[in-house]
């Protein structure tokens, strides 16, 4: 008697592999993270992780760049074009910051990739091809709000942006000990709303020609 075929879904397995290792990797980091419980989360086996990825840091760096090549993407999607400039940096800062609340788990793995120096982000040819959408749109607003007069000339994309991503990631990779050592909770909504409208005006008070 013929016995059934069983489908093969390789792409299926890779991803759940990768999933699975973002989970681990988010909540234990590269040491901590376990081989035998991302296959057994990801409903296979430690043979098919190493077939699939090579290694634990292969997987590792692996995990990073989906991590990445997921928030460019999600970058992509942002359209503020013909929108004011003090409005299109308004939501442009909300939705960075937004992406660091829904997303904590990025913040963690760029946490333990700074343990290690970005050891493995340096190593990956993707990661440092994927440049952030973000970055020219922003550009785009500054040049708009300086020839309507509105903003200062002389910002820095690059450092602005970098200025813009601390504020939002601060409160979200620091919660739990900012919690404990001032008592405030900003995963709470009242408590986020009050920096994120704080925030938005310390942007907007620098940019702002006198």
């Amino acid at each position: 008697m013929n016995q059934p075929k069983i489908k093969r879904d390789p792409e299926g397995t890779r991803r759940r592999i990768l999933l699975a290792a973002a989970d681990e990797f988010a909540a234990g980091g590269l040491f901590g993270a376990r081989v035998d419980q991302i296959a057994r989360r990801a409903e296979t086996n430690e043979r098919m992780l190493y077939y699939y990825f090579g290694s634990k840091e292969q997987l590792f760096t692996a995990v990073l760049e989906h991590a990445f090549g997921a928030l460019v993407d999600t970058e992509r999607s942002l359209d503020l074009d013909g929108i004011a400039p003090v409005e299109a940096m308004t939501r442009l800062a909300h939705f960075v910051w937004d992406y660091y609340r829904d997303h904590p788990e990025l913040l963690r793995l760029i946490n333990n990739e700074n343990l290690h120096e970005a050891r493995y982000i340096k190593g990956s040819t993707r990661i440092r091809e994927l440049i952030s959408p973000v970055v020219a749109t922003l550009a785009g607003i500054l040049e708009r709000g300086a020839k309507a007069g509105l903003f200062r000339n002389d910002v820095d994309p690059l450092k602005f942006y970098v200025t813009l991503s601390g504020l939002g990631y601060y409160i979200v990779s620091n919660r739990f000990t900012l919690e404990a050592t001032f008592g405030l909770d900003f995963s709470q909504a009242d408590q986020r709303g009050d920096m994120v409208r704080m925030n938005t005006e310390l942007l907007l008070a620098y940019l702002m020609r006198k």
